[in-house]
């Protein structure tokens, strides 16, 4: 059976509604530089509250999941291509700031996703 990029896309958005537990080790937000070619992965640390939020370290306030949040990050990462970023973040960062295997492969999923926009020159919004 050969499914249709509909069918995939279903799957995904299904998936993408699932619940996740958040990262110890912090989150990331992923954009574009196009001028410079660059994939980008901004990392920002959190402690997770009992009841499963993420918390500011610095304020002790839960950060909201959606809209703008003013934030300094930890860390940028970039490179020009998903595998090249996975190995500065996974290999040569020490301690690796993922701490979760579900993580890492979410990540590894938007950096393709990402490199795949940066060199066909579409949007790209992080999932």
């Amino acid at each position: 059976m050969n499914q249709t990029v509909e069918q995939i896309k279903a799957i995904d958005d299904q998936l993408s509604k699932r619940h996740i537990d958040l990262d110890p080790g912090g989150y990331f937000i992923i954009y574009l530089d196009r001028d410079a070619e660059l994939i980008c992965a901004k990392h920002f640390t959190n402690i997770i509250s009992e009841k499963g939020l993420a918390v500011d370290p610095e304020t002790g306030k839960v950060i909201p999941a959606k809209g703008k949040v003013e934030r300094k990050a930890e860390t940028l990462f970039t490179g020009r291509t998903a595998k090249e970023l996975c190995v500065k973040i996974f290999e040569q960062t020490q301690p690796c700031p993922v701490t979760m295997l579900d993580h890492a492969a979410y990540l590894g999923r938007e950096f393709v996703r990402a490199e795949n926009a940066l060199i066909n020159k579409e949007e790209y919004v992080q999932d």
